[in-house]
């Protein structure tokens, strides 16, 4: 919370104080002079300033007027304090002993702006004080972050002891709050890893990681925060459709308070009891659990012991992780494909540099039926392509000499917007497509690719689907609603109902990726929990950008803008090229520089999947 200005044009001495260490480490101190009255006045948050900076509070000093110790309370939140130790100083006794600052973190535009309360003028013993501001998000007790909007306001209430005669707060919320800079500084957006209850990668059999995206205090011990929060659970969201490795009640040995990798990158994880009698390949799932999560957060983590009982349960190298469970983003594709300017689906050679382009083997690169938009399977052994015209679906082989046949799947809709959106294939080797006739919309499902569509139920959905992309563990799904000419990406849950033939599928608790637009163009899965989006805000201009599938922003989230798009191409590993089509042809984006034409003529650019 940094300086705040003062009618007059005087400002409060700043309530940190800064010094240099020799190692670059910035200490921060609250608790400046400050009067004990006012009107609303703006608790700014701190500016921009070095991530590798830490922040340390200072307590209360003797004497601090109430105005006072609400401000080094504030300020005291958004420091490097692991158990919020300082800010409890700023509390009375019984007032720390019941205030949970784990249960939420608000995140508001700003700083909490504080405003006198209906004690504030009183000359006694008490004060009250109202925080302001505008809300962004909420983190909750699971660590899961939620877009928000609307005022924020709460009442802290201050006392004044009547034997030392020292001002503190006896009645504050739970939770903390902070304004946007702030929480950019002290959180870190990380990915920990469940399975996927109902999935497998065709022909493998392996299971599905799945990333549950969560927010832990970047500087305060991540690495063993990170894996308490992987012990206790998936986030209620995620839970219905994964499952743990690790037994339930599995938490660090006791005495456990700090884990740092040895010098090989190795991590050692103590475990209590729970898990001291598992078999080989429940430790070799759980330890790859593990690796998943901690890579998101340190890449350099390159390997995971387990310990409990006193022995070594099981070791597992990141090359050893690969083989126990297969990550989406760990998918190399082979090829980039786009349709060119003769309908044709093509491709070229993934991340080699060659632009050469051929057509792809089969009825689809043949010309055969003229292509509107198109999906390549995961394992590219077959496509799935949308007639010009939008009315019908063909599934095909990738292979020399397939034929297109009939189509597996055709619209009623009077125009071309009214018929069949771009398909998208999942992990298992299913298509998901959407049928946009307004006197039918649907959400459907072809089991490998054919059979009879299985209509997927979409319980809460408010306006229709334009755009459908699974994520590739085969558990979420990305899809573009529009609602009376504006259209917002929404993230849904993929829940399958057991025992019935054909399944019962549906998608629950759609939920918003990008509530600051009200314009999406094109999207496309960018990682493991990373979408990549193009579209505007209301008054703006189009713009193409990163967002989280939680709706939360990566700090580098905006990339360099584009008009008139037509699809967007990124892989879910995230180190393969990002591509574009628009008016200009088939863009790619080199990294640190703009958009570069390489083909004139392209409709869609797309990835397997």
């Amino acid at each position: 919370m940094g300086a705040e200005k003062r009618e007059g044009g005087t400002r409060r001495t700043p309530g940190r104080a800064t010094a240099y260490a020799v190692c670059g480490v910035v200490l921060l101190a609250g608790c400046a002079s400050m009067p004990d009255s006012g009107d609303l006045r703006g608790v700014e948050s701190t500016p921009g300033q070095d991530t590798q900076v830490r922040v340390f509070a200072m307590p209360p000093r003797d004497d601090a007027q109430p105005l006072e110790i609400l401000q080094g309370f504030l300020e005291a939140l958004t420091s490097d304090d692991p158990s919020y130790s300082t800010a409890r100083q700023y509390l009375t006794g019984k007032a720390a002993q019941k205030w949970q600052p784990e249960r939420s973190t608000t995140v508001l535009a700003d700083g909490p702006a504080t405003m006198t309360g209906p004690a504030g003028n009183r000359e006694g013993d008490d004060r009250s004080y109202i925080l302001s501001g505008s809300r962004v998000a909420v983190v909750d007790a699971q660590q899961a972050y939620t877009p928000a909007s609307g005022d924020y306001g709460q009442t802290i209430h201050l006392v004044r002891d009547n034997k030392n005669g020292q001002w503190r707060i006896d009645a504050l919320p739970d939770g903390v709050v902070m304004g946007k800079s702030d929480f950019q500084r002290n959180y870190v957006s990380v990915n920990k890893y469940y399975f996927a209850s109902d999935t497998a990668v065709e022909g493998s059999g392996q299971p599905v990681a799945v990333a549950d995206p969560v927010y832990v205090r970047g500087r305060v011990d991540p690495m063993t925060q990170m894996v308490r929060s992987v012990l206790s659970g998936p986030t209620s969201w995620l839970r219905p459709v994964v499952r743990s490795g690790f037994p339930t009640g599995t938490a660090l040995a006791k005495g456990v308070t700090s884990l740092t990798p040895d010098d090989q990158n190795k991590l050692t994880v103590p475990l209590n009891d729970k898990a001291a009698h598992i078999g080989q390949a429940k430790c070799d799932e759980m330890a790859a659990q593990l690796l998943f999560s901690l890579q998101s957060l340190t890449p350099t983590v390159g390997g995971i012991a387990l310990r409990a009982g006193g022995s070594q349960l099981c070791s597992l190298s990141e090359d050893q992780a690969k083989t126990v469970a297969a990550r989406g983003s760990r998918s190399d594709p082979g090829y980039l494909y786009f349709i060119d300017g003769q309908h044709r689906l093509v491709r070229m050679a993934a991340g080699s540099g060659d632009t050469k382009a051929d057509p792809v083997p089969g009825a689809l690169g043949a010309g055969a039926t003229a292509l509107r938009s198109v999906a390549v399977a995961r394992d590219e052994r077959s496509a799935a392509g949308v007639a010009l015209d939008g009315k019908a679906l063909y599934v095909t082989s990738t292979l020399s000499g397939s034929a297109v046949g009939n189509p597996v799947l055709q619209s009623t809709g009077k125009t071309e917007s009214d018929r069949l959106t771009t398909p998208s294939w999942d992990a298992e080797g299913n298509l998901w497509v959407a049928d946009r006739n307004p006197a039918d919309p649907r959400l459907l499902l072809l089991q490998k690719g054919g059979g009879e569509p299985l209509k997927v139920l979409t319980p809460g959905l408010d306006g229709r689907v334009d755009a459908v992309r699974v994520a590739a563990d085969g558990v979420r799904i990305a899809l573009v609603v529009d609602k009376g000419g504006k259209q917002s990406l929404l993230i849904g849950r993929i829940e399958r109902t057991g025992g019935t033939e054909p399944p019962s599928l549906s998608v629950q608790e759609l939920r918003s990726a990008t509530p600051e637009l009200e314009q999406v163009r094109a999207v496309s899965w960018a990682g493991d929990s990373r979408l990549v989006v193009v579209g505007r805000e209301a008054g703006g201009v189009e713009q193409v950008q990163y967002v989280q599938s939680d709706g939360s922003i990566p700090e580098a989230g905006t990339l360099p803008g584009l008009t008139e798009v037509t699809s967007i191409a990124a892989s879910e590993d995230s180190d393969a090229p990002l591509f574009a089509t628009s008016k200009n042809g088939l863009l790619w984006l080199p990294g640190g520089s703009g958009w570069r034409t390489l083909k004139e003529t392209a409709s869609m650019a797309l990835y397997p999947g």
